[in-house]
Order: C-alpha cells, then sequence, then structure tokens
C-alpha cells in the first residue's frame, strides 16, 4: 500500500503534469518560487506570448458532499490573478484548461469570493444543477489536448 500524499505533494503533482503536457506540446513553463496565485508561466513559442497559469490537483475523486456520487471538486479564489487555471486529475491524469473568466462562469457555487467547480464522474449522477453543467463528459472541449492549440496556437 502507498504512502497517503499531502496536499501539498497533490499540488506539486498536478504542477509537474501540467508542465510535462505542455512541454510535450512544444510550449515552455517554470514554477513560481511563491505562491502568489499563480503557479506556472508558459511561454507560447508560435505566438510568442507568456500566460500565467494556477494549477488546482484532486488526488482522486471522491463521494460529492460526502456521501453523493463520485465527483471531483476544486476551490479557487473568485479574484485570482492567473490568465488560465488548470484543473487535474490525477487518477486519470486528466487535465482541464479554463480562461479564469470561464471558470468563472461556469463554477457551481460562488461564496465568500471563493469558486467551487466541481464535475462528476459518476454518469448516473443527476443533470444540471441550478442549470450549469456538471458531468465530466459535459467539459470534454476544455480538456488540455482540446484547449492548447487555441490557447498556445501549438
Amino acid at each position: 500500500m502507498s504512502q497517503k500524499l499531502t496536499t501539498a505533494q497533490i499540488g506539486k503533482c498536478g504542477e509537474l503534469l501540467v508542465q510535462y503536457r505542455l512541454l510535450l506540446l512544444g510550449v515552455e513553463s517554470s514554477p513560481m518560487s511563491t505562491d502568489t496565485g499563480i503557479d506556472l508561466v508558459a511561454y507560447s513559442p508560435t505566438r510568442h506570448t507568456a500566460h500565467t497559469i494556477q494549477v488546482k490537483a484532486n488526488e482522486r475523486p471522491k463521494p460529492g458532499g460526502g456521501k453523493g456520487k463520485a465527483a471531483l471538486d476544486w476551490w479557487l479564489r473568485e479574484d485570482s490573478p492567473a490568465e488560465l487555471v488548470a484543473l487535474v486529475d490525477l487518477s486519470s491524469e486528466a487535465v482541464w484548461m479554463f480562461r479564469h473568466e470561464e471558470l468563472v462562469e461556469h463554477a457551481q457555487q460562488i461564496s465568500s469570493g471563493r469558486l467551487h467547480f466541481y464535475l462528476y464522474t459518476d454518469e448516473t449522477a443527476r443533470g444540471r444543477i441550478k442549470g450549469r453543467r456538471v458531468h465530466l463528459k459535459e467539459f470534454e472541449g476544455f480538456a488540455m489536448g482540446v484547449r492548447a492549440p487555441e490557447i498556445f496556437g501549438v
């Protein structure tokens, strides 16, 4: 049995996975040395532009609300300084990439200046909640492989 990862280790794994995926696409990135709400800076070689990224990672899906259907969820600041947000599921090595304003638009909850975004991985989970998308399959268009060409021009 493997040792349980700490929150910091889960976060670092998420950052490294995002960096790895970007590098496979030819996009250079570098971590920030302090936690300012920006985890990575990525450089688009084709567009000659830099993008700031905040990475949020989950080790694996867990029961929504503690007892519900399997879901991934992430919390982040509504006023995050990062241009992009990368959401990571380490168990499947999936990465979704949103522009910050897209995440604000799609967040299922906004409370006390924090966004709560979640994806049900269990297809039997109830449909839309308060008119918002909630299933993993509804966000396939935000998968890194789909978004990278649009954002980084690769």
